[in-house]
């Protein structure tokens, strides 16, 4: 059966650690460069496929090693970062426009950045816990896919409104300036741990 209180509890709890997160910045530096619905469409497909697997994994991702998941997260940071920092800059300091970009190239580049840069998160582990806690996949679930659809569309309409006022050469050094702290941040921990 189906619990609100539940369900909103892991919202707000999912919502809370995922705003500062690199969902938020992928989300950021996705929507200043490609249409906002084909992003979250596939931001949204990854995060789906997210949810379901921590859901099904309960509290069992929790006994991976916590300096190797850092370790790897640490790794995944510093290579987002270094491809910000050496991409070529061809001056485009416009948003594509959809007959730039197909709905399945960009919808998919988005699952895969999510797919990829999320597997193993603190939100994804903290799902896993929450559905073994609760023993209420459904509530669970709902709640959290919820939470993580809000943090991706926030960042994507971000970047979106962001991109009127600010080149995007200097988002993307930011982002890429953040990425490293965020690298730095996971490399220290999985070393410190």
């Amino acid at each position: 059966m189906f619990s609100i209180t539940v369900a909103a509890v892991v919202f707000g709890v999912v919502f809370l650690a995922e705003l500062p997160d690199k969902t938020a910045l992928a989300g950021l530096m996705l929507g200043t460069r490609y249409r906002a619905s084909y992003v979250f469409v596939g931001v949204a497909a990854a995060f789906a496929l997210h949810v379901v697997l921590a859901i099904a994994a309960g509290s069992v991702l929790t006994l991976l090693p916590h300096r190797l998941l850092q370790a790897i997260v640490g790794v995944l940071f510093l290579g987002g970062a270094a491809m910000l920092l050496f991409k070529k800059d061809d001056d485009e300091e416009e948003v594509r426009t959809p007959a730039d970009q197909s709905f399945w190239k960009v919808s998919g580049a988005g699952f895969t950045l999510i797919l990829i840069a999320e597997f193993g998160d603190l939100t994804q582990i903290m799902t896993a816990n929450l559905a073994a806690r609760y023993d209420d996949p459904l509530s669970v679930g709902v709640g959290a896919l919820l939470a993580l659809w809000a943090v991706a569309g926030l960042g994507i309409v971000g970047g979106r409104t962001l991109m009127r006022y600010v080149p995007l050469r200097l988002i993307t050094r930011i982002a890429a300036l953040v990425m490293l702290a965020l690298a730095g941040f996971s490399l220290y921990e999985a070393v410190a741990a």
